[in-house]
C-alpha cells in the first residue's frame, strides 16, 4: 500500500480537506470497481461525469477522492482533493503508484494519422528481432515481450498504461513502443511518462466527431512534442506540411525524414512489387519485405528511430529487411483462381487513397480492381462523402457497405457516402449492406488475375452493431469464400 500523498506528487493541487497520510489500496476512475480503502478519481468524460458518482464510490468503500469540483456535502472520514484537471491528476497518480516506470525504460511515441500501429508494431518486431527485452503498446495488441494481452484503445487509459510499463520493467524490457492517438493526448493519458523519442507520421482528415476543427486535431498533436524533454529526439516526416510545425517547439533534438525533400533520413524507392520494395535509405540499397509507398514512409521512421536508440546503421538496414507486414495492414492472400484479395485498415480518406495508389502502381491494367468499403458509424461523418468518391473514383467496381455501424442505421451511412459519388463513376458503384455479403459478391464479380481491395476494418476480428460486437474477420471471410468459388 502507498500513502495518499505518495500518490498525488506532481498533480496540481488547488484544494486539501481531510488527511494525506493515509494509506490508500488501489486508484479507480470507475465508481463500479471501488472497494474498501481505495482512491476514487471523478473523471468529466464525454459520456459521464464521474462527480455524479463520488458518493456511490464512497459506499462501496472509498478513503479518498480526487475531483474538480467539490460536492456542496462531504463525508466524514474521507479526504477530498480538488485539483484542476482531474485526468491529468490521474496520469501522474498512476504513475507514482506503479513506481514510475516509464522511467526504468526507453520509452518511444508514435503519433499522427495514419501508420502508428504499422511502426510502433515493427520496432518492436525490429527490436525482438535484434535480441533486446521489449514491449508494445499498440491499436492491435499490448506485448510485454512475447506475452500478448488484447487491446482496447490506441492509447489506454493511464492507469492500464501504467500497469503494463511496470509488468514491461519487472520482465526487464529496455525499450516500448507506443502509439499516442489525439484523443489520448487530449484526455492526458500520456502526461507524467518519460519519453525518449517521438515520432510523427502525417496528418489528414480523422476525428473531427472529437476535435472541433483540424487545427485542433493539429495543435494536440503538436503538444506531445512540446512537451518532450530536451534529452529526447523528436522525428517528423517533411513531405507532411504539418511536420515541422511539430518541431516549432520542442526542445528535443530535431530529426526529419522523407521521400520527396531533404530531410536527415531520405529514401528513394527503386522498385515497388506485389512481394516488397527496393529501397534506397540515406545511399544504401536495402530490400524489404513490406509494399507501397506508405510503408517506405513508415520503414524510414523506422530507421531513423532504431539509430537514434544506438543500433548501428548498417544493423538496421540488416534488420529492417527481416521485418514481417502487421495483421491486417496491406495483408493479402492469391486464391487458386489467381485472384489477388488484400485487406487494409485504410478507414480515413488519406489512408484509403495511399492503399489505392500503391496497388495502382503495381497493377498492369489489364484486370480489374474491386473495393469493399464503409464509414464507422458515431464517427466523424464529414470523410464518409470523401471516402466514397476515392473508391470509386480510383476502383473499376466499388462497393459500399457496413463497417461498425455501432448505433446509427447503416443504410443512412451508405446514403452519406453516395453523396461524395461523381456522375461519371455512378455504374461503378453498388451498395450492400450486409458486409460478408458484400465481400462475396466482390469474389464472384472478380476473375482470375483481378484485384479485390477490403478496406476499413484490417485486423478487427469483430463488427459492432446497435452496441453489440459480432465476430467479423475480413481477412477469415475472404479466403472461406475464395476457397469455396475455386471448388
Amino acid at each position: 500500500m502507498m500513502l495518499l500523498r505518495d500518490i498525488l506528487y506532481k498533480a496540481a493541487i488547488e484544494v486539501v480537506k481531510g488527511p494525506t497520510d493515509i494509506a490508500i489500496a488501489k486508484i479507480e476512475f470507475d465508481s463500479r470497481l471501488i472497494s474498501t480503502g481505495d482512491v476514487f478519481v471523478a473523471i468529466k468524460g464525454t459520456l459521464s461525469d464521474g462527480h455524479d458518482y463520488i458518493e456511490k464510490a464512497i459506499s462501496l468503500g472509498a478513503i479518498a477522492v480526487v475531483c474538480e469540483t467539490m460536492p456542496d456535502v462531504t463525508t466524514e472520514g474521507v479526504t477530498y482533493i480538488g485539483v484542476k484537471k482531474a485526468s491529468s491528476a490521474l496520469a501522474y497518480m498512476a504513475s507514482n503508484y506503479y513506481g514510475n516506470p516509464s522511467a526504468s525504460l526507453k520509452l518511444v511515441g508514435i503519433t499522427g494519422t495514419n501508420g502508428k500501429t504499422t511502426i510502433a508494431t515493427l520496432l518492436y518486431q525490429l527490436f525482438r528481432n535484434a535480441g533486446f527485452s521489449a514491449g508494445l503498446l499498440s491499436t492491435v495488441k499490448i506485448m510485454v515481450n512475447d506475452k500478448e494481452y488484447p487491446a482496447t484503445h490506441t492509447t489506454p487509459d493511464s492507469l492500464t498504461i501504467n500497469k503494463y510499463l511496470q509488468e514491461m520493467v519487472a520482465n526487464g524490457a529496455e525499450y516500448c513502443f507506443m502509439e499516442v492517438s489525439s484523443h489520448g493526448i487530449h484526455q492526458h493519458r500520456t502526461e507524467g511518462l518519460h519519453f525518449v523519442g517521438g515520432v510523427f507520421t502525417n496528418l489528414s482528415h480523422d476525428h473531427l466527431d472529437y476535435h472541433a476543427t483540424f487545427a485542433e486535431y493539429r495543435d494536440v498533436k503538436k503538444s506531445f512534442f512540446d512537451n518532450l524533454p530536451k534529452s529526447a529526439f523528436a522525428v517528423v516526416n517533411v513531405d507532411d506540411k504539418n511536420g515541422l510545425v511539430m518541431l516549432q517547439n520542442t526542445a528535443a533534438k530535431k530529426l526529419t525524414y522523407a521521400l520527396k525533400t531533404y530531410a536527415d533520413y531520405r529514401a528513394q524507392i527503386l522498385e515497388n512489387q506485389l512481394s516488397g520494395l527496393l529501397l534506397k535509405i540515406n545511399g544504401e540499397e536495402v530490400w524489404v519485405k513490406l509494399i507501397g509507398t506508405f510503408n517506405a514512409y513508415n520503414l524510414l521512421a523506422i530507421y531513423a528511430t532504431a539509430v537514434n536508440l544506438g543500433l548501428d546503421e548498417r544493423e538496421a538496414l540488416r534488420l529492417l529487411s527481416e521485418l514481417e507486414s502487421v495483421s491486417g495492414r496491406f495483408q493479402f492472400i492469391v486464391s487458386d483462381s489467381n485472384i489477388t484479395a488484400i485487406v487494409d485498415y485504410a478507414h480515413t480518406p488519406d489512408a484509403l487513397e495511399n492503399v489505392l495508389s500503391t496497388i495502382s502502381a503495381i497493377r498492369t491494367r489489364n484486370e480489374q480492381l474491386i473495393t469493399v468499403v464503409g464509414c464507422g458509424g458515431d464517427r466523424d461523418k464529414t470523410k464518409r462523402p470523401v471516402m466514397a468518391h476515392i473508391a470509386s473514383s480510383m476502383s473499376d467496381r466499388a462497393i459500399f457497405t457496413s463497417d461498425n455501424p455501432r448505433s446509427e442505421i447503416p443504410e443512412v451511412i451508405i446514403e452519406d457516402m453516395e453523396k461524395g459519388v461523381e456522375p461519371q463513376n455512378y455504374k461503378k458503384t453498388v451498395a450492400v449492406v450486409d458486409r460478408k455479403q458484400a465481400i462475396k459478391i466482390a469474389c464472384q464479380l472478380a476473375r482470375p488475375n483481378d484485384i479485390i481491395l477490403i478496406a476499413g476494418k484490417g485486423h478487427e476480428t469483430y463488427q459492432e452493431i446497435k452496441g453489440v460486437k459480432y465476430d467479423f474477420d475480413d481477412m477469415k471471410t475472404v479466403k472461406e469464400i475464395l476457397g469455396q468459388l475455386n471448388k
